[in-house]
């Protein structure tokens, strides 16, 4: 048990170190635009608007606004990142690859007989896409001795076990062993680097052959981005078992659409009623607060048993993602009116029908819309887990069907997909909260 935790505090602890490190490699990035920026900018006008006019503005949210050109370099610092960490093609620099071509190595082999001979293995490393790659042809075949040249074909950063024993003569007999590789002695569980990668000799004394992997990283693990991109090409054209790219995002969107609806629907009004009334603020407070931290992964056995496997189990899960954010923020945004606003609207005459929708109403918007912006991102995190309920169609179920055949690139494609569809929501609520409140910032 205690071996286990020091196990896990030990990852952790290379975990932060590797985050902080690729995190300070992108923030000295980020430090290097803004110095170009700066350099572009200066001696030009500076921003004018509603914030050039205050003389305060640390700590004014309001006052700070996103600068485009960073956003625009951040995107394309990712797309680099991501070239380079994969060895992109179209990139004129990048970091060392896997080795691809054809490489060779000697052993020396001891017979029953106590001989020794040498030989060559003769390795052909192809891309990993490349099925029809041929086999290399053995130059010399040890002449007169035992130890006879031996060919080998693998893929890229792949491993293959050859028993080189196999093509030399006695070498099925006992007292038959290999002593060494390139002229290093190896034994049983050893190994020994040459000039394209390594040989690891297995306890059983078959020869591992690995070739030198680079530091990029594999396409099984993340595809460069002309790979993703000739995969999307293929999506557009054909489709994903059976059913067309966009069809899948079209019904992703339609389940996310209606849940959140349906969230707000109920939500913002029961926020509200928890908001102005202390019973019903005592009487769903606790089934809020309790459900508020649930995951909605866990809630999926239980959609099953009572809605089945259709769109109504769907739609459902989604529903309940959206629900209780919605009703927090509505009832934060209620409790957040300043109460001096309301005394005034009392001082003048106005009703209660007039405050709520006069005051309340108009002051909760903000919270109500930053609610609903995390909701919406809720939802789309919400939708894969809900389309693995058998869905037919759906971003969600092209991703968990693609993981399943271990195709990385659909599985980027439907992220990068999903996310831009939900950032495109986000920038429009973005829009209509400054559109239908103005004020938010301004007292």
């Amino acid at each position: 048990m205690v071996q286990e935790i020091l196990d896990v505090l030990g990852t952790t602890f290379w975990m932060v170190i590797g985050i902080i490190g690729i995190f300070c490699l992108y923030l000295a990035v980020s430090g290097l635009c803004y110095f170009v920026h700066n350099l572009y900018n200066r001696g030009r006008d500076k921003a004018k608007g509603y914030s050039s006019l205050k003389t305060v503005t640390f700590g004014d949210e309001s006052s700070v606004v996103a600068t485009r050109a960073a956003s625009i370099a951040a995107v394309i610092t990712l797309f680099l990142f991501w070239g380079i960490a994969t060895g992109s093609k179209i990139l004129p620099i990048g970091l060392p690859g896997p080795f691809v071509g054809d490489t060779s190595f000697e052993y020396t082999a001891t017979n029953a007989a106590g001989d020794t001979a040498d030989a060559t293995v003769f390795v052909r490393i192809h891309e990993a896409d490349n099925k029809d790659a041929p086999t290399p042809e053995v130059s010399g075949d040890g002449g007169l001795s035992f130890a006879k040249s031996d060919v080998i074909l693998l893929p890229e950063r792949r491993t293959k076990i050859i028993k080189v024993q196999n093509n030399d003569e006695g070498g099925k007999e006992e007292g038959y062993k290999i002593t060494a590789v390139n002229g290093q002695a190896i034994s049983p569980n050893q190994t020994v680097p040459f000039s394209d990668g390594e040989v690891f000799m297995t306890s059983k004394g078959s020869l591992s052959v690995r070739p030198a992997t680079g530091v990029t990283m594999e396409a099984l693990y993340l595809p460069p981005p002309e790979l993703v991109w000739k995969r999307f090409g293929n999506l557009w054209n054909n489709g994903y078992l059976g059913v067309g790219l966009w069809e899948n995002v079209f019904w992703s969107l339609i389940r996310v659409v209606i849940g959140f609806a349906l969230g707000c629907l109920f939500g913002i009004p029961l926020g509200f009623a928890m908001g102005l009334n202390s019973w019903l603020r005592g009487w769903f407070e606790p089934i809020v607060e309790f459900m508020r931290p649930v995951p909605p992964l866990a809630l999926i056995p239980l959609i099953i048993i009572w809605f089945g496997i259709g769109e109504q189990g769907k739609i459902s899960l989604l529903f309940l993602a959206a629900l209780w954010i919605m009703t927090i923020a509505a009832r934060s945004g209620v409790s957040g009116v300043s109460i001096a606003k309301i005394h005034a609207a009392y001082s003048l005459g106005a009703t209660k029908r007039q405050i709520l929708s006069n005051v309340i109403l108009p002051n909760s918007l903000p919270e109500i819309f930053t609610g609903a912006r995390v909701a919406m991102g809720v939802c789309w995190g919400t939708v894969v887990a809900a389309e693995l309920v058998a869905a037919e169609k759906g971003a969600g179920k092209m991703i968990i069907a693609a993981s399943k055949f271990q195709l990385t690139d659909i599985v980027i494609i439907g992220i990068i997909i999903i996310g831009i569809i939900g950032y495109g929501i986000d920038v429009m609520m973005r829009i209509a909260e400054n559109k239908l409140v103005p004020w938010k910032g301004r007292g």
